[in-house]
């Protein structure tokens, strides 16, 4: 591929909620797409990190996915979709629907490598070549930095890890015996859809998951979590675990599988062997595959030439603008997390950057 140079004034990294939200606003404040601002994805397709999920998961069992602004304009909403199609096909569909009335100009696939100072300018380097700007946005999300922790053994078991960003399918555990790993929305996904498929699937959680009454979260138990969020930002700390502020709402269905039982968690086990774990109480339980749910971090190794990060472990943001360096904004990061998080950083963003240029 021709390596080419491009200049342009804002450089968003990332076509997901939070990247296409700024871009919305941006454009709103009359700058031209693939002029003004230049958007790079990575994705093959549209749809963000949506794209990559599972087909069992459906809208109704993931988490609330908040319509993008301005989405009313083109007579669609994710209130209103299909549920019982895949959330991966529902969200790609909208989101192309979203770039091509709006005229956003995504360029794809295009990897962003590194980002660094070149005098005035940030010069972002990427796999089509290499584009200066005056600021760039970054909504890479966490999809492409998934956490696993260390447990010791874990090299020397013979059976399958996988995370929660390489899982397919359910049918791909049948008759074996499944250890699952992570005490939020998608480990009880997992269990839930190989309840009936593998042989044997245990539970284990580094803290014992509180359910929560309400069949979906609450507003108060969501101003908890991202004033959380927000206090981990702001200090340059590293981000703490949304569930762990909002608990797991006990829908129909989980309050279901509660009642039979399949919903037990145990207490994390101590090590890995070869066949499977070995728990606190000495007890062993085999097992052909460990899936971790446990999470991801924010995507933002491209951005380590410029130094942000604390010592502390995160980067200091507020109001989606870094403390270290204020042309770089961090669009989807901490508070910003939920999709109608990231729709409001969009448009504070937007303005941010008008009074920059």
């Amino acid at each position: 591929m021709t390596t080419t140079r491009t200049d342009t004034q804002v450089v968003i990294v990332g076509a997901g909620q939070a990247g296409l939200a700024v871009a919305y606003y941006l454009r709103r404040f009359e700058l031209t797409p693939g002029v003004d601002f230049i958007l790079y994805d990575r994705g093959p397709a549209t749809g963000g990190a949506w794209q990559h999920r599972w087909d069992a998961l459906k809208l109704g069992t993931a988490h609330h996915v908040n319509d993008l602004p301005g989405m009313a304009e083109l007579g669609i909403s994710f209130e209103t979709a299909d549920r019982s199609l895949p959330a991966k096909d529902i969200v790609a569909g909208y989101y192309r629907r979203f770039e091509e009335h709006y005229g956003l100009d995504v360029q794809r696939p295009v990897t962003v490598t590194s980002v660094f100072d070149r005098g005035a300018d940030l010069m972002v380097q990427h796999t089509r070549g290499e584009t200066a700007t005056r600021v760039v946005v970054n909504a890479t999300g966490t999809w492409g930095a998934p956490f696993v922790p260390y447990y010791p053994g874990m090299n020397t078991f013979s059976g399958r890890h996988v995370h929660t960003s390489s899982y397919l399918s359910a049918e791909e555990f049948a008759g074996q015996s499944v250890v699952v790993v992570g005490g939020g929305t998608s480990a009880i996904g997992f269990i839930l859809e190989l309840e009936h498929v593998a042989a044997q699937v245990t539970w284990a959680t580094r803290r014992p998951v509180e359910f929560k009454d309400e069949s979906e979260l609450t507003i108060e138990g969501g101003v908890a979590a991202v004033a959380a969020q927000d206090a981990a930002a702001r200090a340059g700390k590293a981000l703490p675990s949304i569930v762990s502020g909002t608990g797991i709402p006990r829908t129909r269905r989980i309050a279901a599988a509660v009642d039979r039982g399949i919903l037990t968690e145990r207490p994390m086990f101590t090590a890995i062997e070869e066949n499977g774990v070995r728990w606190p109480d000495g007890s062993f339980t085999q097992a052909d595959a460990i899936i971790w749910a446990t999470g991801f971090r924010p995507e933002l190794r491209h951005l380590s030439p410029l130094k942000l990060r604390e010592k502390a472990g995160g980067l200091t943001v507020e109001s989606g603008a870094s403390w270290q360096d204020p042309r770089i904004f961090l669009a989807g990061y901490g508070p910003q997390a939920s999709t109608i998080g990231a729709n409001r950083a969009g448009r504070v963003i937007a303005r941010q950057i008008m009074a920059q240029l």
